[in-house]
């Protein structure tokens, strides 16, 4: 059986082919359209009859963290409409009371609420659907309160949503995160919306692009550690945020394990990111949820620590003279400095 992995990072994608116990690897620069990337490293890698196509991509990580996913528009209950921009009582820096929590994903202008009340008994205040107002969004994240114990409130205005808006994604809570906590659960969701337009586009280009290429339709990782085809990933595009990422965590605890060791640190820089993460007894360790880029995303995922900054990253100065690294990166085009292709 030959079997092929293909991970797409901002700068190199790489491929591994075993076939009848023989390994072979490719490695290409990751170019604009990040299927050709795929296809052009699998033939690198010598791919020809491929039975199994594992898919490792930080296509999501790096939206995220480069903020370039959809427009996004957020509701809530009246009322609660901060929700995404009061997060809670802690301090991003504690001995700093003036330090910056990173940017919400949905500006104040594009939160809103509706009239109605669902308490953790049931209904306290009807639905007022008339409340929602008009929205101007590729994608909206729905959070109501309490919907992990009764959603109706929330499915009834999703549905609204979806008449209202066809071409844009609605994305509610008790689908992504049925879990209490409205701010962690908001922002689940709000990260799910915000990746769906640029998780899927991609997705399909990738699916047509292997139809194309004759390589069967990929398994993609999960953060978790699992895989799912392209159609469930495409619709809760937050469970791979860190696909790639925790694709080299898992491979790394492979390794340790095979070599002896129970123990060890797994550390993962690309262009645009770096990953570190705790291998334990041979195995990644698991988080219910975890924070990327200053964000809690309440999933199953590897429990590693992202930053970013990679290989790639641009050194710029900000509005105060002080020189940032990162998040942006130079990518393979113009690529570091160090190419000696202008990319300053």
């Amino acid at each position: 059986m030959a079997i092929l992995g293909v991970d797409v990072g901002g700068t190199f994608t790489d491929a591994v082919l075993l076939d009848d116990g023989r390994i072979s690897t490719g490695k290409v620069l990751t170019a604009a359209r990040q299927e050709e990337s795929v296809l052009a490293a699998a033939r690198a890698a010598g791919a020809a009859a491929v039975e199994r196509f594992a898919h490792g991509t930080t296509v999501a990580t790096n939206a995220l963290l480069e903020r370039k996913g959809a427009r996004t528009a957020f509701v809530t209950n009246a009322g609660f409409e901060h929700l995404l921009h009061l997060r809670r009582q802690t301090r991003a820096q504690l001995y700093r009371p003036c330090a910056d929590w990173p940017e919400p994903l949905v500006p104040l202008e594009r939160c809103h609420g509706v009239r109605g009340r669902m308490g953790p008994q049931g209904e306290l205040e009807p639905l007022g659907l008339t409340s929602l107002p008009e929205l101007d969004a590729d994608a909206v994240a729905v959070c109501l309160l309490h919907a992990y114990r009764d959603s109706a409130h929330e499915r009834a205005l999703a549905a609204e949503l979806r008449r209202r808006l066809p071409h844009a994604r609605v994305v509610a809570s008790h689908e992504v995160a049925p879990e209490f906590r409205e701010y962690e659960r908001a922002s689940t969701t709000a990260a799910d919306a915000y990746l769906g337009p640029v998780v899927a586009r991609y997705l399909d280009a990738l699916t047509g692009a292997c139809e194309a290429g004759g390589l069967p339709e990929p398994l993609v990782m999960r953060s978790s550690g699992g895989v799912a085809t392209p159609a469930e990933a495409a619709a809760h595009p937050a469970t791979i945020l860190v696909s790639g990422p925790a694709a080299g965590v898992v491979g790394a605890g492979r390794v340790a394990a095979l070599a002896g060791i129970d123990d060890a640190i797994a550390f993962d820089m690309g262009g645009t990111s770096t990953d570190v993460c705790v291998i334990s007894g041979g195995q990644a360790e698991r988080a219910g949820a975890r924070s990327v880029s200053g964000l809690p995303i309440r999933l199953p995922t590897v429990d590693l620590h992202t930053v970013g900054a990679g290989g790639g990253s641009l050194v710029w100065r900000d509005s105060g003279g002080a020189l940032r690294v990162g998040p942006q990166s130079a990518g393979a085009d113009p690529g570091p400095a160090c190419y000696g292709r202008g990319g300053t």
